[in-house]
């Protein structure tokens, strides 16, 4: 056994996906019908409510605990994750493990969208679910198109007041703990004017590490901490308050 997996930890892991595969399949038709039917109007309550549901029993069944942590002093609960449709944000998460999609579903932020790799679309169900609710998909490789890509959705983002949920580090194959962070997230919170809220998530590397599809059983804690205002940031300054904010997220890696 690799990593202490054990023959119970490959048998979730194999229904966990079987599962994760068969729900999406299942799914796509019917709510490419609502989304279609409803004129979109029914993509946030897709993205908030069922994406959520069916995350956490995925991580159920691979006998996962999953809690979101507030490290706000006046937000003790979820409606920091809920009022984001009222106070639009950039929201940045960790990205080294394959358990980050089941994660990030989970969190059910209120009308967020969600940065992905390019990539992300050769897979079928990936690609309906994220064309049909609004997704906006990048191709890493290529920075300068990469950049235009999120420029052209800022009109969107602004008039139906959207969260945009984005991994800075672009990739799970990165140095560890933390990998250099890509600017794209950051020079979106600067051109909207949004503040960014930091997202870590503590446990997913340890249960399951970069691309691995085998997880350990244990515990994963969704650390969410308080929006961090860009009013004052600058453009001569972007690298430096990226930097600040990277710093944070190695500090949260040796402990919370």
């Amino acid at each position: 056994m690799n990593n202490n997996l054990t023959y119970t930890n490959y048998f979730r892991s194999i229904l966990g996906i079987l599962l994760f595969i068969t729900l999406f399949t299942l799914l796509i038709p019917f709510i490419s019908i609502l989304v279609i039917i409803s004129l979109g109007k029914l993509t946030n309550w897709i993205l908030e409510k069922v994406a959520p549901l069916l995350a956490r029993f995925i991580l159920w069944v691979l006998n996962i605990k999953y809690r979101i942590q507030y490290h706000q002093s006046k937000l003790e609960d979820s409606t920091f994750l809920t009022a984001s449709i009222n106070t639009p944000a950039i929201y940045i998460v960790n990205h080294a493990s394959t358990l980050d999609i089941l994660t990030i579903l989970a969190l059910g932020i209120q009308n967020v969208r969600f940065i992905a790799k390019w990539e992300m679309q050769y897979f079928p169900f990936f690609f309906m679910l994220g064309r049909l609710t609004g997704q906006i998909f990048i191709k890493r490789g290529n920075r300068e198109k990469a950049v235009q890509t999120l420029q052209k959705n800022y009109e969107k983002v602004q008039r139906y007041r959207r969260s945009i949920l984005i991994a800075p580090e672009g990739t799970r194959k990165h140095e560890m703990p933390i990998g250099p962070f890509k600017k794209g997230a950051f020079r979106m919170a600067l051109d909207l004017g949004y503040p960014i809220v930091p997202i870590y998530f503590e446990g997913t590397t340890k249960l399951c590490k970069g691309g691995s599809l085998f997880t350990k059983s244990g515990n994963i804690t969704a650390h969410v901490f308080s929006p961090i205002s860009t009013d004052q940031w600058k453009e001569a300054t972007l690298e430096e308050n990226i930097e600040d904010i990277r710093n944070k997220y190695i500090q949260w890696s040796t402990g919370i």
